[in-house]
């Protein structure tokens, strides 16, 4: 009963009903309630009312000047200062919050290519030219130019793969004498959406086939990729397999008679607990995770995906790993747009192309706000011991929004714990933190939605427990009230014994001591409603 009281209570919002001349309906001591405001909360609550006698409006007028009356209560004995109430507000502003910091158009056009990139694969090869982790403006033009020699390179007639081997610092692309391994050339294969790093996804998407990308740079280095192909995605399967480590004769031929004793109608099931040397999946008949394009190894690949009927097996072959025969399970095709656009929401939503959204918010932001920075601040980027300076030292401002200035110090506690960019590159983000920061701390101002919602939840929390207080404690402590009440109600309740409806009459004394409070609240505060108003706002809902 006690959430469903908060959660009525906290039903007082909607999106602002605009009104060109907003007027005062109700004055509560000192504090002046429009026309809009009821509106607002009426109209939200006819949409949960299915009786006629509920939507009388000045019933509901009523109701509303009690509920702000108890508010007024909550903030009047400072309930707004308990620690619980503080912390519950800022967790609950924060989550609310969390939607305007994106660009929710942005994140409409990101769920879409996803899917495109999920129903459509590409083939790329690449070639990587590494930076340090924590690179200057130095390594990075060393890099990009080194990249961009090895780019012409290519353009001019040179293969690839050739150079790619030669070159690329991607060391998977060169063969490896110790290992035995094969180098794959930077070829990649076939991936599609959240296999790659976005930048790397997003580069070999825009690229048209056999052309060269411009270098590019994700958190490896500067890359740039060749596209080979693009072919409607073959979806996700789910196999189980037998696996032999040995790759000499010996391995084949017990992969040979485990094949043998499949096709006499043996059980995969019982041969891959037996002989598969994959102690991961042996245990489970051999099934493996259900997987797309391009996560395994590529022999393994081409034959998991070219197998087409449940329950079909496929010939020995072998990988790097050993001898394998696979088995479908099953297929899954890529689902409708409809059916995944919450999924792929979701992984945008957790994936870092999410920061290209807040970056569009503060690109907007940017263009709206006047942002200043002061450039005889930021002469401390040449200090190599920057993040030792004294705070007392760092007191000029630094950086501008709109009327808030920031300091050196503001900036050099931000960087404290960051040292995987430059300086110059991490003031930008500090800007761009800071202008989001500024935007969602002055919400209320500029997105009355949020102010409304904010507003009733904060309301509706005091409430809860200004109730919890002055109603259901009370209650459940006076058993002497209770009695006395039961007995008064003898009539009502027809001779019950009390221990047989005890939950009935507690109810019904919470009610009642509920209304001997809003007598008192109303005897001892000055309430005025606007007649004028009142019988305009009964009219225009007449009309409805």
């Amino acid at each position: 009963m006690k959430k469903l009281i908060l959660l009525f209570f906290i039903v007082f919002t909607t999106a602002s009903i605009a009104q060109k001349k907003d007027k005062v309906l109700i004055t509560i001591g000192d504090e002046k309630i429009m026309v809009s405001e009821f509106k607002r909360v009426y109209e939200k609550n006819l949409d949960a009312i299915d009786n006629e006698e509920a939507k009388d409006l000045e019933k509901n007028l009523d109701l509303f000047i009690n509920y702000k009356l108890k508010v007024k209560e909550a903030y009047d004995i400072k309930l707004d200062t308990l620690s619980s109430y503080v912390k519950e507000m800022k967790t609950y502003r924060n989550q609310l919050a969390a939607p305007y910091m994106q660009d929710s158009a942005y994140v409409s056009v990101l769920v879409k290519d996803a899917y495109f990139r999920t129903k459509n694969e590409v083939k790329a090869k690449h070639i990587l030219i590494r930076t340090p982790k924590v690179a200057t403006p130095k390594d990075t033009l060393e890099a990009y130019q080194k990249i961009m020699k090895i780019r012409d390179r290519i353009l001019k007639g040179e293969d690839f793969e050739k150079v790619a081997e030669e070159v690329s610092e991607d060391e998977s692309a060169r063969a490896n004498a110790k290992s035995g391994r094969a180098g794959n050339k930077g070829n990649l294969g076939y991936f599609s959406a959240f296999k790659m790093v976005y930048p790397f996804e997003n580069a070999a998407y825009t690229t048209k086939i056999d052309e060269v990308s411009m270098p590019f740079r994700t958190r490896f280095g500067y890359h740039i990729l060749k596209v080979d192909g693009l072919r409607p995605s073959k979806g996700e399967v789910e196999v189980a397999h037998i696996l032999i480590t040995d790759k000499t004769a010996k391995g084949e031929e017990i992969i040979n008679t485990v094949y043998n004793r499949l096709e006499k109608d043996e059980q995969f099931k019982m041969l891959a607990r037996k002989y598969s040397d994959d102690t991961g999946s042996k245990s489970k008949g051999g099934k493996l995770r259900r997987f797309g394009s391009g996560v395994m190894v590529q022999p393994f690949d081409e034959v998991a995906f070219s197998l087409t009927k449940e329950g079909e097996y496929s010939k020995p072959f072998r990988t790097r790993f050993g001898w394998h025969i696979v088995q479908l399970i099953k297929k899954h095709p890529v689902k409708s747009f409809e059916e995944m656009k919450k999924e792929l929401t979701s992984k945008i939503r957790s994936s870092d192309r999410l920061q290209l959204s807040e970056k569009a918010v503060v690109n907007r932001l940017k263009k709206e706000y006047k942002i200043k920075e002061f450039d005889n601040a930021k002469s401390i980027f040449n200090n190599l011991k920057l993040r030792s300076i004294p705070s007392d030292s760092l007191q000029l401002p630094i950086l501008k929004i709109n009327e808030k200035n920031y300091t050196q110090s503001d900036f050099v506690n931000y960087i404290k714990r960051r040292n995987n960019k430059p300086v110059f590159d991490l003031f930008n983000d500090f800007k761009s933190q800071e202008i989001l920061e500024y935007y969602k701390s002055n919400l209320e101002k500029t997105e009355p939605d949020f102010a409304h919602i904010l507003q009733e939840y904060e309301d509706g929390l005091l409430l809860f427990e200004l109730m919890q207080q002055k109603i259901w404690d009370k209650a459940s402590k006076d058993t002497l009230g209770l009695k006395n009440f039961y007995k008064k109600n003898l009539t009502k309740y027809n001779n019950k014994e009390l221990n047989k409806i005890k939950g009935e009459v507690m109810n019904d004394y919470q009610n009642h001591l509920e209304q001997l409070w809003i007598a008192d609240l109303r005897n001892k505060t000055a309430i005025e409603v606007n007649k004028k108003q009142l019988k305009k706002l009964i009219k225009y809902y007449k009309k409805e």
